[in-house]
């Protein structure tokens, strides 16, 4: 019997040493900064921790096949959740290999198919923090977007997607269980 939980995920998270700009925004903005590090999420919620032995298998011949591929975050973006919330986000490009990629590991637990149920289908994003208001969150993407493609934007290369997990409160920090090498 396979179970999902909202304490587990799959995700693309950037290499450290390129965590400094995208940190600053979110310690600012992302009301989540404590719990989750930077990170694209590709299957969440995912199965409970003690199933990834199970299932580390088929996400590394998943990972198998995709071929590592440089990422770009260079542009801001947001999402509305009525009533005058947004959450703002940077898109990472090429959004195709992002959703090839998740494709490919939604094939090997296809349980594991809630970031894919959207309406647009999977958006890849790195959330950077939430804005009420409308004119708040224009202003905000607006002055960010200004300052990031100053600083030309971020790009590091996908080698890898991790297993991450947290516990209960006050346990509820996410940390890395295992990675999950990409290409042969």
């Amino acid at each position: 019997m396979t179970t999902k939980t909202h304490q587990t995920a799959v995700v693309l998270i950037p290499p450290g040493d390129v965590w400094g700009p995208v940190q600053a925004i979110r310690r600012e903005h992302d009301r989540q900064v404590r719990r989750w590090m930077p990170h694209v999420t590709l299957l969440y919620p995912f199965r409970v921790r003690e199933q990834f032995d199970e299932v580390e298998a088929v996400l590394r011949e998943a990972g198998r096949r995709v071929e590592p591929f440089e990422v770009r975050l260079g542009e801001f973006r947001h999402f509305g959740h009525g009533r005058s919330k947004y959450t703002l986000w940077l898109a990472p490009e090429p959004q195709d290999a992002m959703v090839r990629l998740q494709a490919a590991l939604q094939s090997a637990v296809p349980d594991c198919d809630d970031a894919s149920r959207h309406a647009n289908g999977f958006t890849p994003h790195l959330s950077v923090g939430q804005v009420r208001g409308a004119e708040a969150m224009a202003e905000l993407e607006s002055q960010l977007q200004a300052a990031w493609s100053e600083r030309g934007g971020l790009s590091f290369v996908a080698r890898e997607v991790s297993l991450i997990w947290r516990g209960a409160p006050p346990d509820d920090v996410f940390r890395v269980d295992r990675a999950i090498p990409l290409g042969g």
